[in-house]
């Protein structure tokens, strides 16, 4: 018996240990989930808060007052740029630029005739104004009289809708000192308008020219006998490269057998019209412009004969660019037409009309043209080469012999850019004026400037 008690009380062990160990195991799974269940307990709470956070600060933006959108800028601006992002008298996300050139001329000249003290001629090339006859004369002169400022603002409303204006002044007004000491000169206004999406109002060039067709010149214009040159107030409408303008009208006409000489009635009632269509590509561009306007005096306000005189006039002009590679292009313009004169050659070489005997008006036709070569050695030397002519088709019966027959012109320049905005130039310029009688007079001059734009 001895022998089986032993095995018996194993066997018991042995299922008392198995009857136990069925609780622990149990025990020790049921404490494991209870710690994943917390776990995903505490996972669910944290969740939870930051969709509460997420909703109250919804709710918060939601009841806030409604403020201005944020805008945004493109690009950054250059550095003579603001950009304005606060609303205020101005629409938000208004760029406002400021720039401009110094620029100061020194001037050699040599005329047939003399100028005469204080002349505009001794600071630009006015073809008109070339002496004839009388003793030959020498000058030099040095100023910064067309240095300008401009300023510009541009806008984007919230509609999409581009509103912006342009201010620009250079110091070519009258002078307010004198060479002794101050050299002070007054502020001219050169450009002044407002423009909305395809509209514009106020001061420019223009319709019935292209200042992109101009070359570079040391001088103020350079090519002046031969290129429309007016600013003006107008009210322009311009959709892809068609444009259309009603703009100032003003009357100048030569006296019965006044000559050369102008008067500038301010009659007028109908505005200038003017239309121009240009093809721009890699090649360059072309234009086409056209003019139509009407002469008139009073004679009761400019004590003439004629009470009311009346003429129509008109004209057509081509002016463009036409690359020539990567180093050369050619710029041009062509004009012709009857009663255009103020429009051409700075109006002092012929006035739009003449008057006869009565005091009434009569068109006299007028032409002039120019072409310019532009060529670049590098990116810092380059040089220009331009001719131009007009023509004047007068009434020697009505304006007398000594009216201009016709100008001319040559000039050759070589600028300099040793830095970028900086340019250092050189022209000698060559121009004749020949009146009906075939007097005539020549002028030559040899200009440097020095320019920092802006």
């Amino acid at each position: 018996m001895t022998t089986r008690y032993p095995n018996r009380y194993k066997a018991l062990a042995l299922g008392v240990a198995c009857a136990l160990s069925l609780p622990l195991a149990a025990h020790a799974q049921s404490d494991t989930r209870e710690q994943q269940l917390e776990q995903r307990v505490a996972q669910l709470e944290q969740q939870l808060n930051e969709l509460k956070s997420l909703v109250q600060a919804q709710a918060a933006q939601a009841q806030a007052p409604a403020a201005a959108p944020a805008k945004t800028v493109a690009a950054a601006p250059a550095a003579h740029e603001v950009v304005l992002t606060t609303p205020g008298n101005a629409y938000a996300n208004t760029k406002v630029k400021i720039g401009g050139f110094i620029k100061t001329d020194f001037m050699s000249t040599h005329t047939d005739g003399y100028l005469g003290d204080q002349n505009a001629a001794r600071d630009l090339y006015l073809p008109g104004a070339t002496p004839i006859g009388g003793k030959s004369a020498s000058y030099s002169d040095m100023h910064a009289k067309f240095s300008r400022i401009g300023v510009g603002v541009d806008s984007l409303t919230d509609g999409g809708d581009k509103v912006g204006a342009f201010l620009e002044w250079d110091f070519f007004g009258n002078s307010l000192g004198n060479e002794n000491a101050s050299n002070g000169y007054g502020l001219t206004l050169r450009h002044a308008y407002l423009y909305w999406n395809n509209w514009l109002a106020g001061q420019t060039w223009t319709n019935f020219m292209d200042p992109n067709a101009l070359p570079e010149a040391v001088d103020f214009i350079g090519v002046t006998d031969g290129t429309v040159f007016v600013r003006q107030a107008q009210l322009r409408y311009t959709s892809g490269g068609f444009a259309v303008a009603l703009e100032n009208p003003h009357t100048t006409v030569t006296p019965y057998q006044g000559g050369s000489a102008q008067l500038s009635p301010d009659h007028n009632v109908m505005p200038d019209l003017t239309a121009r269509y240009t093809w721009k590509g890699d090649w360059g561009f072309f234009g086409v412009a056209g003019l139509l306007r009407q002469l008139r005096t009073d004679g009761r306000n400019d004590a003439l004969p004629s009470d009311t005189s009346t003429a129509t006039a008109g004209g057509v002009s081509v002016m463009g660019k036409a690359v020539l590679g990567s180093n050369d292009d050619l710029r041009y313009s062509a004009t012709v037409g009857k009663g255009i004169g103020r429009y051409v050659g700075l109006a002092n070489f012929a006035a739009d009309g003449m008057l006869n005997a009565a005091s009434d008006i009569e068109t006299r036709r007028v032409w002039a043209a120019y072409l310019a070569w532009h060529h670049a050695f590098d990116d810092r030397l380059r040089m220009n080469l331009m001719v131009a002519r007009n023509g004047i088709d007068n009434d020697v019966a009505l304006t007398g012999p000594a009216a201009n027959r016709h100008t001319e012109s040559a000039h050759v320049n070589l600028l300099y850019s040793p830095l970028p905005k900086v340019d250092l130039g050189a022209e000698y310029a060559w121009g004749r004026r020949v009146l009906e009688n075939n007097d005539s007079g020549k002028l030559q001059r040899l200009q440097f400037t020095a320019k920092y734009s802006f």
